[in-house]
């Protein structure tokens, strides 16, 4: 098993993965508490799906009880300049650096199973792969594998990639050798919890996700508090602050897939506001973002148009008053509200 191994972390690296890290399907018993006590002061908003799979989400072993490893894996798709950037030009659009190019979802699962059928030929056994498609809790599993640590912010950081990295999972009935847990190295550092906008961390490696704009860009059904939308800014899909403030990002290394390669940029906010269904549909396609829809995805557009302090946008707010999904007609009414 030993040997085996050492050829499947080889085998990843050569698929493009970053680093791999093994634990047991059971290494994080704290985080079903961590779990329920997360969803019992309804941090979660809208999200039902975190409550409705909560057990499953406590422990991978209950998830496939079969399973005898979980093999975690990361693969970088570092920015080549600071996202936050886009912040100081109001009448563009900022959209989070994991959007910006293909799904990340069909990229890391081509390659997990690239790697688990590798496994399979190399020692029959039974796999399961996973990206974000399960009740699984990626990050404590990536923590006791050995990969990193969940900062302050509540995502996983490296010391030698950063936190520009997604996660992988492949569960297997093989018992290969275990890693060490990783331990957290955020030291007295605060630095991702005073950068965000909304105040969404109670407390360092706490996360209210009721005021997080990536949850409120992406997750949030319906109007977002009227409190809440001047500090989105011209953030329209997720928010990168927090992860952009990382001092261990001086360490991150570069993307090796093509196809995190910036495809969606920043556009002008005049632009997004006048796509309809269809157009927003084939703009966005092999896209993370065509799974909002194109009536929140409008409705972000039109926060960010309020927040512009841009007179020009006015017409566009104008004509979306009108718009037949009435919470695009109110955020339009409320971008108007605040151009005047």
């Amino acid at each position: 098993m030993h040997s085996l191994r050492q050829r499947l972390e080889a085998r990843a690296l050569e698929e493009g993965f970053s680093k791999l890290g093994i634990c047991a399907p059971d290494a994080v018993p704290e985080g079903a508490g961590r779990l329920a006590e997360w969803l019992e002061k309804g941090r979660q908003g809208q999200m039902q799906w975190m409550q409705d799979r909560a057990e499953w989400r406590g422990s991978a072993a209950t998830l496939w009880p079969q399973a005898r490893s979980v093999i975690m894996l990361a693969e970088v798709y570092t920015p080549e300049a600071d996202p936050r950037d886009v912040l100081n030009h109001p009448d563009h659009a900022a959209i989070s650096v994991y959007a910006q190019g293909k799904d990340y979802h069909d990229l890391v699962k081509r390659r997990l199973k690239r790697l688990g059928r590798w496994l399979i030929e190399a020692e029959p056994c039974e796999i399961k792969v996973f990206v974000d498609t399960a009740p699984v809790m990626e990050k404590p599993l990536a923590q006791a594998a050995g990969l990193g640590w969940q900062g302050k912010h509540t995502n996983l950081l490296s010391r030698d990639l950063g936190n520009w990295f997604f996660l992988g999972a492949i569960f297997t009935t093989l018992d290969l050798p275990k890693d060490a847990k990783e331990i957290s190295h955020c030291g007295t550092c605060t630095a991702c919890l005073t950068v965000c906008p909304t105040d969404a961390f109670p407390a360092p490696y706490q996360l209210d996700a009721r005021r997080c704009i990536s949850y409120l860009t992406i997750e949030h059904k319906g109007p977002v508090d009227p409190e809440l939308r001047p500090l989105m800014g011209n953030r329209i899909y997720g928010c990168d602050d927090c992860l952009a403030a990382c001092p261990w990002n001086k360490f991150a290394q570069s993307a090796r897939d093509i196809g995190y390669q910036p495809r969606v940029g920043a556009p002008l906010l005049a632009e997004l506001a006048q796509l309809d269904d269809t157009a927003f549909r084939a703009r966005f396609a092999g896209s993370p973002i065509k799974r909002i829809g194109r009536d929140r995805f409008v409705r972000n557009v039109l926060y960010a148009i309020g927040n512009s302090a841009e007179p020009q946008l006015r017409p566009v707010a104008v004509t979306l008053t009108q718009d037949p999904d009435d919470t695009v007609a109110d955020a339009a009414r409320w971008a108007l509200a605040q151009l005047s």
